[in-house]
């Protein structure tokens, strides 16, 4: 992926301020301090686009990144950070809920659920991936803070995060780092595989319509 252009567009609580441009979606979600921010810079090689928070788990507001004027990756609040109230999870939750009812259908083809590949997920990351696998939304996981460990426990710390996620045989979690750029590749790949997708599907979509057209 060629990114020619990046850019914040908005920064959205409630479903009206969200973008109403079609653009398919890209949204990522994990725990606070999980790298969010990070990967999204790493990805459009900026420094600076996502701001990374210095405060775990402040965020209660959804980021949206225009890339090429022709899709967004979003950036959901992080979730799971102790030192919060009830009253600012429950708050989370709603947001996040919210977002992934509303844009379900049309705008989002892809859910990132980044993880530490440090540790074992976490209940919020278990949930959250049941969570979102009950939306029926493609899904893909990606083992942050990679640069962390050596390359020889990489697969081992794998393969504990999809036992304890419960993942198929066929199921991707890609480790990643921004620190050393790790796996950008590997995330463009599969971030292009469901945007080409999208543009056949648009394609048939419009074939079909005009062959209906032709009918009449």
């Amino acid at each position: 992926m060629i990114v020619k252009k990046a850019e914040h567009v908005i920064t959205a609580v409630k479903p009206n301020q969200y973008p109403s441009t079609g653009y398919p979606e890209i949204a990522f979600v994990g725990r606070s301090n999980v790298g969010k921010s990070s990967i999204i810079n790493t990805l459009v090689n900026r420094k600076s686009l996502a701001r990374v928070g210095g405060t775990p788990g402040k965020t209660r507001q959804i980021n949206f990144y225009n890339v090429n004027d022709t899709f967004y990756l979003v950036d959901l609040p992080g979730y799971g950070f102790a030192n919060v109230s009830k009253e600012m999870k429950a708050s989370w939750e709603n947001i996040i809920e919210t977002y992934l009812y509303s844009r379900k259908e049309n705008n989002l083809k892809l859910i990132v659920l980044l993880v530490d590949i440090r540790h074992s997920p976490s209940k919020d990351d278990i949930t959250m991936n049941q969570w979102i696998r009950g939306f029926g939304l493609n899904t893909l996981i990606i083992a942050t803070k990679a640069d962390k460990i050596s390359k020889s426990q990489i697969n081992l710390r794998i393969n504990d995060i999809k036992k304890v996620l419960q993942l198929s045989n066929t199921d991707k979690v890609l480790p990643f780092s921004s620190e050393k750029r790790i796996g950008i590749e590997a995330v463009w790949s599969e971030i292009d595989e469901k945007l080409r997708k999208v543009l056949e599907d648009s394609l048939k979509l419009n074939d079909g319509a005009a062959e209906a057209e032709m009918d009449e």
